[in-house]
């Protein structure tokens, strides 16, 4: 049984109070970068459990009325057509489905940036395309020297080229498809061209992890560093708020490393820094949310072994390297895990020596650990899935909830008309073919009244899976690992 360690309520009222001072801090405005994800942030819930993949935007709409969106997109990314990896998407395209989302929560978007413009051609067509849909776009530009030679990017040269955003609310939440986009430097630059218009108004940051208020070493600030492997970002205690202050906080390198110089830019623009330390930067509350550290530190431990299996299965692909695998692996040491944790790992890999063939398991909520293996008709997944669904429902074993004659003809489908080389089911295809049996049959309609409770379950494959099959349990909320090897000895793998 998941037990919950994070309290979800206390978190969206303390957070949205915790900036509505620092607002009130800086005169009422504050320009606040928001890292990370604002939706669907899936490892926070998962190393957090209680907390929802929405909160944060859910948090957001409590302060709606105060506050607007700037979304900001470098221009070098729409040139290079960049792609976020976990959506597949370029990022151009992302800016326009995270305005629709945010409106989508009553949110109001006020503009977009390109940064770092540099008259690309995409960059331009990209400008014209968002201003026929009705969008403010502001071109802000690259900075000789930055981020180290104050005095030029402090000046009438350095951010005062760049375009002023006209911002209407005292809550400008500063956001971005992904790393690297620009938004500290975007907001630096607002702070300079409206104190020279005599405008009061602050800088903050949002990130959720690391957390600040929880050890070095804690099992969910080891978690983020896992997550971060490819940016090779490490926790480390802030030396500056423990010089300032005497207390040990936790913040992540690329801040810690950047402080002097922002201390500068904020002393350049304001007279005198306002901030001691990256620390104090944060508006982070997430660590005061935290109601039992034994259900966190067991749920991030199980998202660092996650993370060390993806990364096996990227290097597998060809999309890493072995430097990755090292930190991960010491990363699981730190926190006193393994490949032991997940238990669901031994029984798929047993379960595909016992028949020489692919399997998969999963855990239940109640701890049952329920296998599927490859047949003729069904790939692992799919018999995995179906038997759990059994399990939770009660129904024996043996029942076929969806019988040969609907599948067979299935399969004749994918081969003989798709074009397809695999006749057996996907998980996709299996949830269909169960969807339509359910209207005749009430022990199929048992088994699907069942998916909610497969949410947060653990799986395993012995195998590297399809895209269709990843997707489908991401959807279902189920938490996928694989052994990093391939069913077949192809060079292609759809």
């Amino acid at each position: 049984m998941l037990k919950i360690g994070f309290d979800n309520e206390k978190y969206l009222r303390m957070q949205s109070e915790r900036i509505k001072e620092r607002i009130e801090q800086f005169g009422g405005k504050l320009y606040l970068e928001f890292g990370g994800k604002l939706f669907d942030d899936y490892h926070a819930s998962r190393v957090l459990p209680g907390f929802k993949p929405d909160s944060k935007v859910n948090m957001l709409t409590q302060l709606k009325d105060d506050a607007e969106i700037v979304i900001v997109i470098n221009a070098g990314d729409i040139e290079k057509n960049k792609v976020r990896g976990d959506l597949g998407i370029t990022y151009d395209m992302d800016v326009l489905r995270l305005i629709d989302a945010f409106r989508g929560y009553g949110l109001y978007v006020g503009s977009v940036v390109l940064t770092q413009f540099g008259s690309q051609e995409s960059a331009i067509a990209y400008q014209k395309k968002l201003e026929t849909l009705g969008l403010r776009v502001y071109r802000h530009y690259t900075i000789a020297g930055y981020p180290s030679n104050v005095p030029l990017i402090v000046s009438e040269d350095g951010y005062g080229k760049n375009e002023y955003i006209e911002t209407q609310r005292s809550l400008v939440v500063v956001t971005a498809p992904g790393p690297g986009s620009g938004k500290m430097a975007v907001c630096l630059s607002q702070l300079y061209h409206e104190n020279k218009r005599g405008i009061k108004s602050g800088y903050a940051k949002f990130e959720t992890f690391p957390i600040w208020n929880l050890p070095l070493q804690h099992p969910v600030n080891l978690a983020y560093e896992a997550a971060t492997v490819d940016l090779n970002d490490m926790n480390m205690i802030d030396p500056f708020h423990l010089e300032a202050y005497g207390k040990t906080t936790i913040n992540y390198n690329r801040d810690v490393e950047v402080f002097p110089v922002l201390n500068a830019m904020f002393e350049k623009i304001y007279g005198q820094s306002p901030y001691k330390s990256p620390t104090d930067m944060g508006v982070n509350m997430v660590g005061n949310c935290i109601v039992d550290d034994e259900a966190v530190k067991e749920a991030a431990r199980n998202e660092i072994v996650r993370r060390y299996y993806k990364a096996l299965c990227e290097q597998r692909k060809g999309n890493g390297g072995e430097e990755g695998i090292y930190k991960l692996e010491l990363l699981m040491k730190q926190a006193s895990t393994g490949i032991e944790q997940r238990s669901v790992v031994a029984m798929a890999i047993q379960r595909a020596e016992e028949t020489n063939a692919p399997a998969a398991a999963i855990e239940l909520p109640n701890g049952t650990i329920v296998t599927g293996k490859t047949s003729s008709l069904l790939g692992a997944s799919s018999a995995m899935l179906l038997n759990a669904l059994k399990e939770l429902a009660g129904i024996e074993k043996d029942v076929k909830l969806i019988a040969p004659e609907i599948i067979e003809p299935i399969q004749r489908l994918k081969v003989a008309n798709l074009g397809n080389h695999n006749p057996r089911l996907h998980t996709d295809e299996i949830l269909i073919a169960l969807c339509i049996c359910a209207a005749t049959d009430s022990r199929a309609e048992l088994a699907m009244n069942q998916l909610e409770k497969l949410k947060c379950c653990e799986v395993h494959s012995s195998v590297i899976l399809s895209g269709v099959d990843e997707s489908v349990f991401q959807k279902l909320g189920i938490n996928l690992t694989c052994e990093p090897k391939y069913q077949t000895k192809k060079l292609f793998h759809g």
